[in-house]
């Protein structure tokens, strides 16, 4: 995977209670480890999301914490073909067979945005609607957490 792959990439965490969402860089997120390496860089009161649409494909959802990071994959078909989606489910030990694999099935953790309005039923929903985009996915999540107006601002800026 190349950064020509990446469609977009941003960070959005909160400060002073409010949203702060910010384009990152395409070649620092080709790998999973670069990602979650480029979020914790970042402040946020509770951790920093990060999204990565590729190819008009799939998003990656990451989640740092204190603790730890959480992934998801909007489309398990992804593992097949994209080493970015391979690389996040193997750091946070996803294990996978390729029968079980279906389109449009969210894999990893599709709860990790339950503490901010969006639970894993409504991520799942998002992830299987057939109509969407990997960028449209990723809006629909921005506006049910609250944060669609600055996600619209940080795609202007890239």
């Amino acid at each position: 995977m190349t950064s020509d792959d990446v469609d977009f990439a941003v960070a959005a965490y909160r400060e002073e209670g409010r949203w702060v969402v910010v384009p990152l860089p395409p070649h620092a997120v080709v790998t999973a480890e670069g990602l979650v390496a480029a979020l914790r860089q970042l402040p946020g009161e509770g951790g920093v999301f990060g999204f990565v649409s590729v190819a008009d494909e799939f998003f990656l959802l990451a989640h740092t914490e204190p603790g730890g990071v959480r992934l998801m994959i909007s489309d398990a078909m992804a593992l097949l073909d994209w080493s970015l989606a391979g690389e996040a489910a193997e750091l946070i030990g996803l294990e996978w067979e390729e029968e079980d694999l279906e389109e449009f099935e969210a894999a990893g953790d599709p709860s990790l945005c339950a503490a901010y309005g969006l639970d894993g039923a409504e991520m799942i929903m998002i992830c299987q609607d057939e109509e969407l985009y990997p960028d449209e996915q990723v809006r629909a999540i921005a506006k049910r957490m609250g944060f669609a107006s600055e996600l619209a601002v940080a795609l202007r800026q890239r």
